[in-house]
């Protein structure tokens, strides 16, 4: 009989923790071994090195629920999301995402793997706690070993941060700490009140921030200040919580007190990352040079800003890193930002038409006139559409706009590198509806961008590396989980809901807008609460666009209403530079289906496996 070859549990945790193809010495015969779930103590968890093996390993698993969140913008207003490029079944690739609804309505019921991949993480955390809490327990030298308890540190940071995603999008779930290698059945946990979870993360994040280094000791691994700033996170959201209220999570009794405690809280927690630990925006939030309209051998500091060259730079806080090329960890950024003139990439994300008129004037600082959608090919001749000043297909209508914009959108005649098999193809041009067609600019000539997956007249520049030699899945950036940016938005947030506009929140503001080349915000700006959240809305719009936050936004804001119109309007259309009309959104959408946005859809495979789950309200 021949014999069946089994990948050891061991070899499996190592291979997350280096994301390498399995060497062959990590195999043993089926016959030869006991089966089991997860590296036994008895053979595992004896040395430093164990303990680090496993902590990568629980990195590896935490990393593909968080590093596509760019999908989550899809739910929002500026960002479509067409598809995706997760492969079901292929943890390491993002499976988390696969099958969700990146829509600005109807999501709710379509994370179910997502759910369950977020628990996969929390038994992953909770193993690795457990079993380095015994390996401290042992005594010797393991018991005051700086290593491990940094390592504690790092877990029990990363189980925050999943239970954070989880009470996010579906508020009260099951909480435990429980490691799967114990007998305790969790399956018949019933929901845990959101408040009792949200104090069990704080305990997390603030046992982080004792425990670990003021400096990640690697790039990909966290930090005293990350563990501060996503402290903040959550004291800010559960301050939104308190003070817009959630009606839909069943139990849950918004206060007013509750919410300026809580915005007190991320406020200082905010200050401490921002004033004690010299941290700063990237190249000094400076804006760097621009090039001209319709070339691109020059970009902003914040195109660069997502892009490996800035990998390791301080205004990252928390990153989870990726291998790149040949070692199938690599990120699939271009595939998904990019088109097929960028190694046979997808063009799975694209801006809406929407975005540009959110780039405000460098010269006033404020909104310029929103651009005016026209069709190039009316009149046939004359093209008048190409030279009508703000007309939307008129290249010289995006002068003088905040970097950002340039750093971030592809509109008529912009260029990037094209590439395929990992070779130059030189400059492409994109034009919207002109496929890989043939065209001739200054007297060169040029074949255009082939990105049909496009369908508002911009794709993104954001996140498509402006060189070649990496493959649309290869990719070695370091995907932010947050960074200093947000921070500074945030404290003004924080602050802006206890006093209303204070000067260093202001200050912080603008300090983010130069990295726009933008001018201060004028007072009419700042004279009142809401002026000010309003400037701040904007500039997480367009400073944060892609990263996944804007989705997360609206729902603590409570903003849809605000943004979509309210249920049973006729809903709002999303059109293109040309005019024409593309998808519209909650025509005569019921209220119950806003609720259903506003929280997520327990799975009903899980509800099976456990009959004390209860269901979210709008779902029963």
């Amino acid at each position: 009989m021949k014999k069946i070859k089994l990948i050891s549990p061991i070899c499996i945790m190592m291979a997350f923790a280096v994301g390498a193809v399995l060497p062959i010495s990590c195999r043993k015969g089926l016959l030869d071994q006991t089966p089991t779930t997860n590296p036994s103590p008895s053979t595992f968890w004896k040395t430093e090195s164990d303990a680090t093996s496993g902590l990568l390993g629980l990195y590896a698993a935490v990393r593909p629920c968080f590093d596509r969140d760019y999908y989550f913008d899809g739910q929002s207003e500026y960002f479509r999301c067409r598809g995706t490029s997760t492969t079901s079944g292929n943890l390491q690739k993002g499976d988390a995402y696969n099958g969700g609804n990146y829509n600005p309505t109807g999501y709710g019921a379509s994370f179910d793997k997502m759910f369950r991949d977020l628990y996969g993480a929390v038994d992953r955390a909770n193993y690795v706690i457990d079993n380095v809490t015994k390996m401290q327990a042992s005594g010797g030298s393991l018991a005051t070993s700086n290593v491990l308890q940094t390592i504690q540190g790092e877990a029990r940071l990363l189980r925050g941060l999943v239970y954070f995603r989880l009470i996010c999008m579906w508020g009260d779930v099951p909480y435990y700490t429980i490691s799967p290698n114990k007998d305790a059945d969790v399956n018949s946990l019933p929901r845990t009140p959101i408040a009792q979870i949200k104090d069990s993360i704080l305990a997390d994040y603030t046992y982080a921030f004792n425990t670990l280094p003021t400096t990640a000791s690697a790039l990909g691994r966290a930090s005293k200040v990350a563990a501060l700033a996503l402290r903040g996170k959550l004291e800010l959201y559960w301050g939104s919580w308190n003070k817009n209220g959630w009606p839909e999570l069943e139990g849950f009794n918004s206060s007013a007190a509750e919410a300026t405690t809580a915005f007190t809280a991320a406020a200082a927690d905010f200050d401490s990352v921002i004033n004690n630990y010299g941290v700063t925006l990237y190249m000094g939030g400076d804006p760097g040079q621009i090039d001209a309209l319709g070339k691109a051998d020059v970009l902003p500091n914040y195109y660069t800003l997502f892009t490996p060259k800035a990998n390791g730079n301080s205004e990252m806080l928390m990153v989870f890193t990726h291998g790149g090329t040949g070692t199938g960890q690599g990120e699939e950024l271009m595939r998904d930002f990019a088109g097929r003139s960028h190694e046979g990439s997808q063009c799975w994300v694209s801006p809406r038409y929407e975005i540009a008129d959110r780039y405000q004037s460098t010269v006033t600082g404020d909104f310029v006139s929103p651009l005016i959608p026209m069709n190039p090919t009316v009149p046939a001749t004359g093209n008048v559409a190409r030279t009508t000043p703000g007309s939307a297909v008129n290249p010289n209508s995006y002068a003088d706009r905040d970097y950002r914009m340039k750093s971030t959108l592809e509109w008529d005649y912009e260029v990037s590198i094209g590439s395929a098999s990992q070779v130059s193809t030189g400059f492409v041009p994109f034009i919207y509806k002109t496929w890989a067609g043939r065209v001739n600019i200054g007297g060169v000539n040029y074949l255009t961008y082939n990105t049909d997956g496009c369908n508002s007249g911009y794709v993104f520049r954001k996140f498509v590396r402006n060189y070649a030699g990496q493959g649309r899945s290869d990719g070695d950036f370091a995907w932010p989980v947050i960074r200093l940016a947000d921070v500074y938005l945030m404290y003004a947030e924080a602050t802006n809901e206890i006093n209303g506009p204070q000067a260093d929140a202001i200050d912080l503001v603008n300090k983010v807008r130069h990295r726009g080349n933008l001018p201060p915000l004028d007072a009419s700006k700042t004279g009142g609460y809401q002026d000010f959240f309003n400037a701040i809305e904007q500039e997480r719009i367009v400073e944060l666009i892609g990263e996944g936050q804007r989705s997360f936004d609206l729902r603590r804001w409570r903003a849809l209403e605000r943004v979509w119109g309210p249920p049973g309007s006729p809903g709002v259309w999303r059109i293109d530079t040309w005019g024409a009309n593309q998808q519209r959104y909650f025509q005569n959408t019921s209220e119950l289906e806003y609720q259903q946005d506003y929280i997520f859809r327990i799975p009903p495979s899980e509800r099976d496996k456990n009959p004390n789950l209860t269901q979210n309200i709008p779902w029963r």
